[in-house]
C-alpha cells in the first residue's frame, strides 16, 4: 500500500523520546516549554502554547479572544469540521465564506462582499479562521486589510503549513492575524503522535491560551487575586480544560522540528514532478501563488472537464484496488447532518460543492519515492487517457 501520507519517524527521533521515559517527568516537564520556544523561533513569533491537539488549539484560540454566544465566526467550507466546530465549541454562531475555485483556500472577492452584507445587517464576524488548504496560504495580507475595515480577528488554521511562507514571513509569524495553529497529527509536515499548537504575538493572548489549556489555572504570583498566599497556593480564573502535550510527545516533537526543511524540500521535490507529469495530460492541480513556499501536506489533483467522461469515483476506486492511498479534502462542513441540522443546505457554497466531486489527494510523503511518484502518475494516466 501506498497511503497518501504517513509519518516520518527515524531513530533519532525514538533515541529522544527514550531520553525523557527515562527522565524525572514525562509531563509538565521542560520539555513542553523547550518545545514550544522551538517552533515559536522557527516560526518568528514571539509565543506558542502547545497542546494535545490542533482541535485544542483552535477552541483555546477562540476562548482567549473571547467568543461566546451570540458572536458570529465564519470559515470556509471545505476543511476538517474542527475548523467550525471550535466556534460552536464556545455556544457561537458559525458561517461560511466560499473558496476560490483554483486555490481552494477562501475567496477574498466572497468574503468581501459577505462582509459588506453583513455590516449592514449588523452580524459582522468576531473572527475569520481562514484554512491554508494542503499547506497552501491563503491570502494572509488582504484578509488582514479588511479585518481592520471590518473590526474583526483572525486566527489561522494552519494545520497543514508549518514550514510554508507567504511573501517571505514563515506561516505562524502572525504578521497578519492574532493567533496561528499548527497540527501534529502523524499525517502532518512534523508530528508528536497527537498534538498542536497555537503561536501569537500578543502578550495578554498567550497567557489566556496557557490557562485555558491547563483547567484555567494559574501557579503565577503576579496573577494571584489573594494577597496572602502560602507557598502551595494556585487560582483558577476560568472554567479551563486538560489539554496539555506531554513530554514525550514534545521530544518527539523537538527531534521532528530540526528535520522540518529537509521534509518540505523533498515534499517540494515530489510536487514538481507532479506538476510537471499532470500538465502533459491536462489533470490539474492547485493554484500556488509566486510569494509562497507551499509545505505540501497534500498534493491534490482536479480532473477537469477533458476527463469528466471518466466518473471521478470510479477513479477513486481503481487506485484504491491497485494499493494507492487516496482520499478527498474535504467534504463541505455545512452539508454534514449536524450543520444541516443548523440550517445549511445544499447550493449555499456552490464552489466547495463542487471540489469533492471533481478533486483528489494523492500520496505525498517525505519518504515516498520518484519511482513510486511515477507509479502513482502511471496508473491515473492509464485510467484517464486510454
Amino acid at each position: 500500500m501506498i497511503p497518501y501520507s504517513r509519518q516520518c519517524i527515524d531513530i533519532s527521533d525514538i533515541r529522544e523520546v527514550n531520553k525523557v521515559l527515562k527522565s524525572d517527568f514525562i509531563t509538565q516537564g521542560p520539555i513542553v516549554n523547550q518545545f514550544e520556544t522551538l517552533v515559536a523561533r522557527y516560526c518568528n513569533s514571539k509565543f506558542a502554547v502547545a497542546v494535545n491537539s490542533a482541535t485544542s488549539a483552535l477552541h483555546i484560540a477562540c476562548k482567549s479572544i473571547g467568543v461566546s454566544e451570540n458572536d458570529y465566526v465564519w470559515t470556509v467550507p471545505n476543511s476538517f469540521v474542527a475548523s467550525a466546530n471550535c466556534a460552536l465549541y464556545c455556544n457561537a454562531k458559525i458561517d461560511f465564506v466560499d473558496i476560490d475555485d483554483h486555490t481552494w483556500n477562501v475567496s477574498i472577492i466572497k468574503l468581501e462582499e459577505k462582509l459588506k452584507i453583513a455590516k449592514i445587517k449588523k452580524t459582522l464576524p468576531k473572527i475569520f479562521i481562514s484554512v491554508h488548504l494542503a499547506g497552501n496560504p491563503p491570502l494572509q495580507n488582504k484578509i488582514y486589510q479588511l479585518s481592520k475595515k471590518y473590526k474583526f480577528k483572525i486566527i489561522e488554521d494552519a494545520s497543514h503549513s508549518l514550514g510554508s511562507s507567504f511573501k517571505d514571513e514563515k506561516v505562524g509569524s502572525c504578521k497578519w492575524s492574532n493567533i496561528c495553529i499548527f497540527s501534529f497529527h502523524p499525517v502532518k509536515m512534523i508530528t508528536t503522535g497527537e498534538g498542536g499548537i497555537a503561536t501569537t504575538n500578543d502578550n495578554k493572548l498567550i497567557k489566556k491560551m496557557r490557562m485555558y489549556a491547563s483547567h484555567g489555572i494559574t501557579k503565577s504570583k503576579l496573577e494571584f487575586k489573594s494577597k496572602k498566599t502560602p507557598p502551595w497556593h494556585y487560582e483558577q480564573h476560568y472554567l479551563g480544560f486538560n489539554y496539555r502535550l506531554t513530554d514525550i510527545q514534545a521530544a518527539l516533537g523537538i527531534s521532528q522540528l530540526k528535520k522540518i526543511d529537509l521534509f518540505v524540500q523533498k515534499r517540494n521535490k515530489i510536487a514538481n514532478f507532479y506538476k510537471k507529469n499532470f500538465k502533459q495530460i491536462n489533470v490539474d492541480f492547485q493554484k500556488i501563488e509566486n510569494d509562497v513556499i507551499c509545505s505540501y501536506h497534500l498534493f491534490i489533483i482536479k480532473i477537469n472537464k477533458m476527463h469528466h467522461r471518466k466518473k471521478h469515483i470510479n477513479l477513486f476506486k481503481y487506485l484504491l484496488t491497485k494499493q494507492i492511498g487516496v482520499n478527498i479534502h474535504y467534504q463541505p462542513i455545512h452539508l454534514q447532518p449536524y450543520y444541516r441540522k443548523l440550517g445549511f443546505r445544499k447550493g449555499d457554497f456552490p464552489i466547495s460543492e463542487k471540489y469533492p466531486n471533481e478533486c483528489l489527494s494523492i500520496p505525498i510523503y517525505p519518504q515516498l519515492t520518484i519511482r513510486n511518484a511515477k507509479y502513482v502518475f502511471k496508473l491515473i494516466k492509464s485510467f484517464l487517457c486510454d
